[in-house]
């Protein structure tokens, strides 16, 4: 809980893919919801940064997506699993910045049409994440047999994940919270 005069928590969330047909959409809406019921929020959505594929990194930085991101307490990154790994264009949309990520909290929701709910994304993002500068939590939240977990309107299907989604958003803000009075309050060791 915040007290009376903290700031809320921002922590948006980053829709890890661009492709048509993507069932992790659904996932990104009630990730959304949920967390705007205890947070400041916005969805980001991967296809509509403007990112140009013939550069990379912080060369390619878009305005807006950084400043979202020097003002946010947290991520939470939304990605399926394809083929064993993330999408790229994820990666390519991380990249765009550097030093707006570093001490801030982040969970990582995997997607997948198969069992394991997008396990090896994410195991295959948590050194990304930390070169990246931001500290992962230590809770997942993995979006197995997807297809099966939405109806045709985007409902959720399956309340257990309300659960789980709650107990990782309860890591992530006390981790949010924590990082961020550090930043706020203690100094930086020097570095030689």
């Amino acid at each position: 809980m915040s007290t009376p005069n903290e700031r809320p928590l921002f922590i948006p969330i980053i829709l890890g893919t661009a492709r048509r047909g993507r069932q992790s959409e659904n996932v990104a809406r009630f990730v959304f919801e949920q967390t705007r019921k205890r947070a400041e929020t916005e969805l980001i959505d991967v296809c509509k940064l403007p990112m140009k594929l013939d550069d990379a990194g912080e060369q390619m930085k878009d305005p807006a997506f950084s400043a979202t991101i020097q003002r946010c307490d947290g991520l939470i990154i939304v990605t399926p699993e394809y083929n064993h790994g993330y999408p790229g264009l994820l990666k390519h949309a991380l990249d765009m910045n550097l030093a707006e990520y570093v001490h801030k909290a982040v969970g990582i929701c995997g997607v997948s049409a198969g069992l394991f709910g997008g396990a090896r994304a994410i195991e295959t993002l948590l050194p990304v994440m930390r070169e990246l500068g931001l500290v992962t939590i230590f809770w997942d939240v993995n979006f197995g047999n997807v297809q099966k977990l939405f109806d045709e309107q985007g409902k959720l299907l399956d309340r257990g994940y309300e659960r789980r989604f709650d107990r990782f958003l309860n890591e992530l803000m006390w981790m949010a919270r924590v990082l961020r009075y550090g930043r706020e309050n203690i100094p930086e060791p020097k570095t030689d």
